[in-house]
């Protein structure tokens, strides 16, 4: 399949950020990595080659962009205020660098958005805060909740990067027409926090679907397992 190493200067983080892009046309899908993981990780670990089908055929252009997780939620030697503001920073960047550049080149005003596992919460917490640009959300054994990384701290700039609390008085109409899909399974360590996040989701008549898969663990056999069967859904 084609690929292409992409670097550019992100004003929104002061910095050179990294990514891969798989594929030559198709709807633009956002894969985001796993609590650490860099921009090559989803092709390393197969996730990828999972989808290669859909992307050979032209059906969906994937892009695999960095995230700041080793300086905002993951980074012990800041005020918990600062890792917020890291993530609000990195939010921006997706939203105002990448999206308008995807957008432009794919004349497609609507992105697909996925990720597993810590990803899964910045694909749910960027379609949830800027729903007007995602078509369709996929979070595979998703965490939802940052307050573990806040030793109790607490501020509004929490509340609205943290999806179980203001999904709570979400308002935005574009989020009743987002397609969501909440994957997890029966031995997935991510399992209490995807059905939270259901239970959420179906408390204010938000259409999704939550997919509760057999004995598998929460781990990347799962996750490329689970993205075709989504994104042929979706496409």
């Amino acid at each position: 399949m084609q690929e292409e190493y992409i670097k550019f200067y992100a004003k929104s983080v002061s910095r050179e950020v990294q990514m891969l892009r798989f594929g030559f046309s198709g709807r633009p899908l956002i894969i985001f990595p796993t609590t650490l993981g860099r921009h090559y990780e989803a092709k390393d670990m197969g996730l990828i080659a999972s989808i290669s089908h859909l992307i050979d055929s032209g059906r969906v252009i994937v892009y695999c962009p960095d995230t700041l997780n080793h300086e905002s939620w993951y980074n012990k030697t800041i005020h918990p205020a600062d890792k917020v503001k890291t993530h609000i920073a990195f939010d921006r960047m997706v939203r105002d660098e990448i999206v308008p550049a995807l957008q432009h080149r794919h004349h497609n005003e609507h992105m697909i958005v996925a990720g597993c596992s810590f990803g899964g919460y910045t694909a749910a917490n960027f379609a949830f805060k800027h729903p007007e640009v995602v078509s369709d959300l996929i979070c595979m054994s998703g965490s939802f909740d940052v307050s573990s990384f806040l030793g109790g701290y607490h501020d509004e700039n929490v509340y609205f990067n943290n999806p179980v609390e203001f999904m709570h008085g979400a308002t935005h109409p574009d989020i009743w027409r987002m397609g969501i899909v909440l994957g997890t399974s029966e031995w997935d360590i991510c399992r209490a926090p995807t059905e939270r996040m259901s239970r959420i989701l179906a408390s204010r008549s938000i259409n999704h679907w939550l997919d509760v898969r057999g004995w598998v663990e929460h781990d990347w056999p799962l996750w490329r397992e689970m993205l075709p069967v989504y994104l042929e859904r979706i496409l």
